[in-house]
């Protein structure tokens, strides 16, 4: 057990209270103003700020017929007391969580190909089924959110389980396959039922740029059916689409993105014979986490208004 610090444990000249009161001054100039926001009398704000002033040996303000400013000394002062009264306001935040982790907010990261289309599925069910939270959500590559989880950042992050998460815990919310989408009219639109990966020899794949992951799990699938990747990367699945309607190629899509995407393309899609086409969105989370009971509750929802919204697209697909 680590030994605290004696200097953590010495009392202080002053309170969280007194900080307050410098705080609201400095914002306000003005010890009336101050003492109304706080809701206390302008004496005893006043006989506060001398108690601290005192105790901190420096003068924070000054006061003449003109009004009250800042002291060149007790400026770097405030900010200070600004950032201090900001960790008490998180750490009682903190301890509120941990009482109940769905009152309150949460900091989610997601990956560009899942956000668009995930998000409005899964946003009213949570609403509806945890309505005392508040969800913010953080939208970068794989890499960027499992570095902002690791450090804190991020409480989870919706990503796909077969990139690299590294050592982290997960519950899993949707396996979404992939299908084939080519331009309409295209030889491999016109066949029967889902196709095999090696009949894409001598195509050419569009791909996104580096770092997205599906990216990755698209080029390790195809590795083996001789296509040719496409010059152009992509920078979002939007763009990707338009350019296979555009007969710049094909690529592989995921199901919870066709709805929105083919709807604005003159492209065609086809199911895949493959099992590896597919893959496995998860709510990802730091092991231990103290919340991680919770973040399963809420992975179930999102689990369950997932496949309300695509598990039937899933299952069309797979009857075919």
């Amino acid at each position: 057990m680590e030994v605290p610090s004696k200097r953590l444990l010495r009392l202080h000249n002053f309170t969280l209270r007194q900080l307050q009161y410098a705080v609201a001054v400095s914002e306000t100039l003005s010890f009336r103003a101050a003492a109304k926001l706080l809701n206390v009398s302008q004496p005893s704000l006043s006989a506060q700020l001398k108690e601290l002033e005192e105790g901190l040996g420096v003068r924070l303000f000054e006061r003449d017929r003109r009004g009250v400013m800042l002291t060149a000394q007790g400026a770097p002062l405030i900010k200070r007391a600004q950032a201090t009264l900001r960790e008490a306001m998180d750490l009682e935040e903190d301890a509120q969580r941990q009482k109940d982790p769905l009152n309150g907010t949460l900091t989610f990261g997601v990956i560009p190909t899942i956000s668009p289309y995930l998000l409005p599925a899964i946003t009213p069910a949570l609403r509806t089924r945890c309505n005392k939270l508040a969800v913010r959500w953080v939208e970068d590559k794989t890499e960027n959110l499992i570095l902002q989880l690791e450090a804190g950042a991020l409480d989870a992050a919706l990503l796909a389980l077969e990139a690299d998460l590294g050592l982290v815990d997960h519950a899993t919310v949707f396996i979404d396959p992939f299908v084939l989408c080519t331009p309409k009219g295209h030889r491999l639109a016109k066949g029967k039922g889902a196709m095999a990966l090696d009949e894409l020899a001598g195509n050419e794949l569009l791909l996104l740029e580096e770092g997205h992951c599906f990216r990755s799990q698209t080029l390790e699938i195809c590795s083996a059916s001789d296509v040719t990747e496409h010059e152009f990367r992509a920078t979002s699945l939007s763009t990707l689409v338009q350019m296979v309607g555009a007969g710049a190629g094909v690529t592989l899509l995921p199901t919870i993105a066709v709805a929105v995407e083919t709807a604005r393309a003159e492209v065609a899609t086809r199911n895949l014979k493959d099992a590896r086409a597919r893959r496995t969105l998860v709510l990802a989370f730091r092991r231990r986490s103290s919340i991680a009971e919770a973040l399963r509750t809420l992975a179930e929802v999102m689990s369950t208004a997932a496949r309300e919204a695509f598990g039937t697209q899933v299952a069309r697909r797979a009857s075919r």
